[in-house]
């Protein structure tokens, strides 16, 4: 037997594994609908990750702090998934969520312009109405280096080389544009919505260090 205890202090029991999303859709649909992540005993998870033993369970809302968070998170992935897209020959490195947005920094030989800001958030709209499912998968060290030397993305291959072998490896998968990240994330692309507005591009060195390559960061916020 499973229970899941639940901020008000009310508990619920369980005979199998169950999901975030599965929770939510239990306590309200209206919850459900808002629901972008599920916090287990502290950590954020996604809402598809199935729960497998006892855990202190809160359904995060898309209007929470944590929520903003993980909303601007996946509108930089969407925005990783548009420049391939449009120009595939273009690298992609780190993509985080800050105070007020979102950046993803790539590495191509010609500068972004406003004009391509444009085409850029035009497919981004285009990919939130697929609403492509964003799965996560664990892989193995080397598998993932492989894969994205393979596929041109060595920056990617160098920043998994330093994670710590201990650190599970995980990896999402939206359409056909796979990223190294922890997580958590959206369940689909369609979740982002159509608020998010992309703001600006600048010089960014690889790492932060002078000595590195220069990058092209482009910013942008969801909300």
């Amino acid at each position: 037997m499973l229970t899941v205890k639940l901020p008000d202090g009310s508990k619920r029991e369980y005979e199998s594994p169950v999901t975030g999303e599965f929770i939510a859709n239990e306590i309200s649909k209206s919850l459900a609908k808002e629901a972008v992540a599920v916090s287990i005993d502290g950590e954020l998870w996604d809402l598809s990750r199935d729960i497998t033993a006892d855990a202190s369970v809160e359904v995060i809302r898309r209007d929470s702090p944590e929520g903003l968070e993980i909303l601007r998170h996946d509108a930089a992935h969407i925005l990783a998934e548009a420049v391939k897209e449009l120009w595939p020959e273009t690298q992609v490195t780190i993509g985080p969520a800050i105070d007020n947005g979102f950046y993803y920094d790539f590495a191509r030989d010609d500068p972004f312009t406003p004009e391509d800001l444009e085409i850029i958030a035009e497919r981004m709209l285009e990919i939130v109405k697929r609403d492509e499912p964003i799965t996560r998968e664990v892989w193995k060290r080397k598998t993932a280096i492989d894969f994205f030397r393979k596929t041109g993305e060595e920056y990617k291959a160098q920043i998994i080389e330093d994670i710590p072998k201990e650190e599970t490896l995980t990896l999402y998968r939206q359409g056909d544009f796979i990223d190294l990240c922890r997580g958590p994330h959206l369940p689909s692309t369609g979740k982002l919505g159509k608020a998010f507005h992309l703001t600006r591009v600048s010089g960014a060195y690889w790492r932060g260090d002078a000595a590195n390559d220069m990058l092209q960061r482009i910013y942008g916020t969801a909300w």
